[in-house]
């Protein structure tokens, strides 16, 4: 699978577990109608999937440059770093506006999300990768001799 489109299958399939999963959690530790809070959902979602198909972009760049190749832990540690922090400032003040709560409760909920998809993000990064292979940047660089 060409870099593009294993990001963006990456992400969909991402993006469309985490909404079947936050949307009710959402409803149900905020008393909310299920309906509302699947719409945020989506709405976070939407974000992340942007967010997703450009950090795994940059991720990449900046892996294929290293010299270790292959993805131990503590990289896949920095990946879900690098992407659950950067989430953490856009969605905070979309979760505050769409539930009617403070900056400050919305951090609260967003960092027990964040908590959930820390572990979410490494466990399907993994998943994927077994399933569908490494991408190209994780690959060990062909040598002279091949």
């Amino acid at each position: 699978m060409n870099p593009s489109t294993r990001r963006v299958f990456q992400a969909v399939l991402y993006e469309a577990i985490a909404i079947a999963v936050v949307g009710p959690a959402i409803g149900f530790l905020f008393s909310e109608p299920v309906g509302s809070t699947i719409g945020l959902a989506v709405c976070m979602s939407t974000v992340a999937l942007c967010w997703n198909y450009l950090f795994n972009g940059w991720f990449e760049q900046w892996e294929a440059k290293q010299a270790v190749r292959g993805r131990s832990l503590w990289r896949r540690l920095a990946h879900g770093v690098g992407f659950e922090g950067g989430l953490l400032f856009m969605l905070v003040p979309m979760m505050a506006w769409w539930l009617e709560v403070t900056l400050l409760t919305a951090l609260v909920a967003d960092l027990g999300i964040l908590a959930f998809f820390f572990v979410y993000a490494v466990v399907f990064t993994w998943a994927f990768d077994r399933i569908f292979g490494l991408p190209q940047s994780a690959l060990a660089a062909p040598t002279a001799d091949h």
